[in-house]
């Protein structure tokens, strides 16, 4: 007789998108296009799905770009051998968190609206804060001393983006080597005598020099 059929167990289909995908996906349209890029119905059609989809695995753009930060700053950020003088810890912390940033801008972008952090970065954080203590910098002025580094930190990468992008893509003298080549030198002697260096001087990478002044400032006021 012939044997009853067992009932074939059709498997779930997969899904057909991962979280490592939603993320590779988002990394690649904000580096290319920046952060205002990146919308849930365009990483949608970039993955082939809809963006209801996409929420089964993201809340919303704010969790993506926490996720985003986390995946940089894992990927690219590597804790330095820190010195035993605090206040070169500062530096050497500031210093790997704008080397890591320099070569990722976008990321800076997503940083300075203030509220989105990556918490694999708070060690950076912890080690400028707590050096600054170690100098003798009450608690509550330590981290305001590690706000200014970080303007001064975002500040340097954003100009400098900014003003590499606007010289890439222009074929002509910029405004300011227009207004420069035509100075005043009765009016703006200093600015005329260095007119013609202006562009290279402030081209030049002081990042460190700035950074080492700024901490130096905040200390000699304690």
């Amino acid at each position: 007789m012939p044997q009853p059929s067992t009932p074939r167990k059709t498997p779930g289909r997969p899904p057909r998108i991962s979280r490592e995908e939603i993320i590779e996906t988002a990394r690649r349209i904000v580096s290319e296009g920046g952060v205002d890029r990146l919308t849930m119905r365009r990483l949608a059609t970039e993955v082939g799905s809809t963006p209801m989809a996409l929420y089964h695995h993201v809340r919303d753009k704010e969790e993506l770009l926490v996720l985003l930060l986390d995946d940089y700053a894992a990927r690219t950020l590597r804790r330095p051998e820190l010195p035993a003088d605090p206040r070169e810890r500062v530096i050497v912390a500031a210093t790997a968190i704008h080397e890591s940033l320099a070569a990722c801008p976008w990321i800076v972008e997503v940083l300075t609206a203030d509220d989105l952090m990556s918490t694999t970065a708070l060690w950076f954080v912890e080690q400028i804060v707590d050096g600054l203590t170690e100098c003798g910098l009450p608690l509550d002025r330590a981290v305001h001393g590690y706000r200014a580094i970080w303007y001064y930190t975002a500040g340097e990468i954003v100009v400098r983006t900014t003003a590499a992008r606007r010289r890439a893509t222009g074929d002509h003298a910029t405004y300011r080597e227009q207004v420069f080549a035509d100075l005043d030198p009765g009016e703006l002697p200093r600015l005329a005598q260095v007119a013609d260096r202006w562009a290279p001087l402030t081209a030049e990478d002081t990042y460190l020099d700035g950074l080492r002044a700024l901490v130096d400032g905040l200390l000699t006021t304690r």
